[in-house]
């Protein structure tokens, strides 16, 4: 099981980030490269929660998002064709007094079969960096789709 932490500080609400994050419209693929239109099937949606499989590249996860509370989303790995276990992805947001917000993610893959297990090795040892770089991708893009934009709250 391989375990990433990512930390960043971002211009966007806790509100925008969450509404990025939750919209499983045509585009998502510009605000999470790893998660393509091909694989995307919104199965159900709440007001504060929604089961969702996306993925690419072969790779595809059906998840529990749930936002019920503003500053800590968790995403559950429900199934896939590698993940398994305790895999997912907690975001947590803390406001910061100068107006931006930092957020924190965590991203836990276990996998459940031989393809994911060693993948989850290699997540281990290059998966900072990578996801990193598409974590960074996903700030800016969230933070250009909002600029000049009220807050959605």
């Amino acid at each position: 099981m391989s375990t990433i932490r990512l930390h960043a500080t971002t211009t966007s609400t806790p509100e925008q980030f969450i509404a990025g994050l939750t919209d499983f419209g045509p585009g998502r693929a510009e605000l999470f490269g790893n998660s393509t239109e091909d694989y995307l099937v919104v199965h159900a949606r709440g007001d504060h929660d929604a089961d969702v499989t996306e993925g690419s590249a072969g790779i595809w996860e059906r998840l529990h998002y749930d936002w019920s509370d503003p500053d800590h989303v968790v995403l559950t790995t429900t199934d896939s064709n590698i993940w398994g276990g305790h895999s997912g992805h907690t975001y947590d947001f803390t406001r910061q007094p100068d107006g931006t917000t930092a957020v924190d993610v965590t991203v836990v893959r276990e996998g459940k079969n031989l393809q994911g297990r060693m993948l989850a090795v290699v997540v281990g040892v290059l998966g900072k960096r990578l996801l990193s770089k598409a974590f960074t991708n996903t700030l800016k893009a969230i933070e250009a789709r909002n600029a000049g934009n009220p807050d959605p709250s």
